[in-house]
């Protein structure tokens, strides 16, 4: 079974700004991560998450960036987001569940974070989610996938 961990969870009040950390958060469902300007009913990208193998490729780079930097939601560790096809559900902690809805973004030009860090992975290695069962989540927290997505071919 293939299983990561959280490591950072991150809030911002306004959409294309570098995201305050916290401890822990709460995901409703069918709308995101409370307090975070991208949360939204019914839209397919109420959560983002990035995974720490991105930023290290970043800091290879020689880029001097950190879990929050992308504007995520949540940084996750030890699990492989990007060869998660659309459609995988995700269990973080005991009961919240995430489906994956969109590998990548189209991303604005000039927002905060290209400004700020002079690169953007998010337009290629964001993984975007909905809310299908919220709760709280919380650094430490184990994330494991719990259902195959749908095949992209």
């Amino acid at each position: 079974m293939m299983k990561g961990r959280i490591i950072a969870v991150y809030t911002s009040k306004n959409k294309g700004t570098r995201k305050q950390p916290g401890d822990s958060g709460f995901l409703q469902a069918n709308y995101g991560l409370l307090g975070d300007a991208h949360a939204t009913p019914g839209i397919p990208r109420q959560v983002s998450l990035l995974s720490t193998s991105s930023l290290e490729k970043m800091r290879a780079l020689g880029l001097g960036v950190g879990p929050g930097d992308f504007a995520e939601n949540l940084t996750v560790e030890g699990l492989d987001l990007l060869s998660l096809p659309p459609g995988t559900r995700l269990q973080i902690g005991r009961g919240v569940i995430l489906e994956i809805t969109q590998i990548g973004k189209e991303c604005h030009t000039g927002c905060a974070i290209f400004r700020q860090v002079g690169k953007c992975i998010m337009p290629r290695e964001g993984v975007f989610a909905r809310v299908i069962s919220g709760g709280e989540v919380k650094r430490g927290d184990p994330v494991k996938v719990v259902e195959g997505g749908r095949s992209s071919s």
